[in-house]
């Protein structure tokens, strides 16, 4: 049986705009700490970069999860309520074993992530319903489990042990250098490992990568299982950065990953993209939210900002997608 090739042209063409987004970002970015800086020069101050990196620390990890995911041409929704899950059961565990070490911490909230990631995945395979359905549901659902659990209970930061809020405060910012390590490995695993090709292969065209042999319901499940993971890992950094959990933790931060993933330039339609840029949308929104603050703007202007960041970036995706298309139906006709 021969080998099939699978088509690539879709995400080497999106490869210099993808590029140029990201750079975009970046002189944004420039731009914006410029304009706040000059109005207020405090938010260029120590402290202010302190929490802005720690903040964004917590939304890259999701956002590199929610990145591997959208690669394959699928969503997860649901990875805010699993940040609150596995943030409430970290807490509870610690509230109870304070001597804990924190690095099995992050194992547990890792794994309780990688168990609705497990969820997830298998539904939206074998269910054989849209992603989008099948997470929007599970975050109703995992939330509705943290709420009855939690019974209107809250962890305060006087019952965690030290050891564990020293993790999301100490001068050492571990919170960022692990954002920073899980964000190479997946980027090494995605840009140079055969799983990471196929990852692509099946955001470009599902029906080629299944004719070329790739495990596409495997490779699926485990897309979730590494959002899932990474959502439960970023509960416990939320847990260790903010120290007061309760059932509400996480609401609504499925939107600014989203945002953050199709801002970096990861096309909402699959196949192309880096967690790099998927990086840079969290650093740029986490900025966006401090600046609005700094310059006395009302925080309603941040969600509107957000939401026209979105429809930005997937009006361009389709607009190149389009383009591309219309290239290679151009050049098959001269071949033709």
């Amino acid at each position: 049986m021969t080998a099939v090739e699978l088509p690539a042209p879709k995400r080497s063409s999106l490869d210099v705009v993808l590029r140029a987004r990201e750079l975009g970002i970046v002189l944004a970015l420039v731009l914006l700490v410029a304009v706040t800086t000059i109005s207020n020069p405090r938010f260029l101050s120590g402290q202010s970069i302190r929490d802005i990196l720690l903040n964004t620390a917590i939304l890259a990890v999701l956002a590199v999860g929610q990145a591997v995911v959208v690669i394959t041409r699928n969503i997860d929704l649901s990875v805010g309520s699993v940040l609150g899950l596995s943030a409430f059961t970290v807490g509870t565990l610690l509230q109870n074993y304070p001597g804990i070490p924190v690095v099995f911490a992050l194992l547990v909230g890792a794994g309780v992530g990688a168990a609705c990631g497990v969820l997830n995945g298998v539904l939206v395979r074998y269910g054989n319903v849209p992603a989008l359905v099948v997470t929007l549901g599970t975050l109703y659902v995992i939330r509705g489990v943290t709420y009855f659990w939690a019974g209107g209970s809250q962890i305060n930061a006087d019952e965690l042990p030290p050891s564990f809020l020293n993790f999301g405060t100490a001068d050492i910012p571990w919170l960022v250098i692990l954002a920073v390590v899980v964000l190479v490995v997946t980027a090494v695993v995605l840009r140079s490992y055969r799983t990471g090709r196929e990852l692509y292969a099946m955001g470009s065209s599902p029906q080629a990568a299944q004719l070329a042999g790739i495990p596409v319901g495997r490779r699926t499940i485990g897309a979730f299982v590494v959002s899932g993971g990474l959502a439960g890992l970023a509960g416990v950094l939320f847990a260790a950065r903010f120290g007061t959990i309760d059932a509400a933790a996480g609401t609504g931060m499925e939107l600014n990953v989203v945002a953050a993933v199709v801002v970096g330039g990861v096309a909402v339609f699959g196949g192309s993209g880096t967690v790099w840029g998927a990086a840079l949308g969290a650093l740029l929104l986490t900025t966006i939210g401090s600046a609005l603050a700094v310059l006395e703007i009302n925080q309603f202007w941040q969600q509107a900002i957000v939401g026209g960041l979105i429809l930005l970036a997937i009006g361009a995706d389709r607009l190149v997608a389009v383009r591309v298309a219309a290239g290679l139906k151009k050049r098959g006709s001269h071949v033709g």
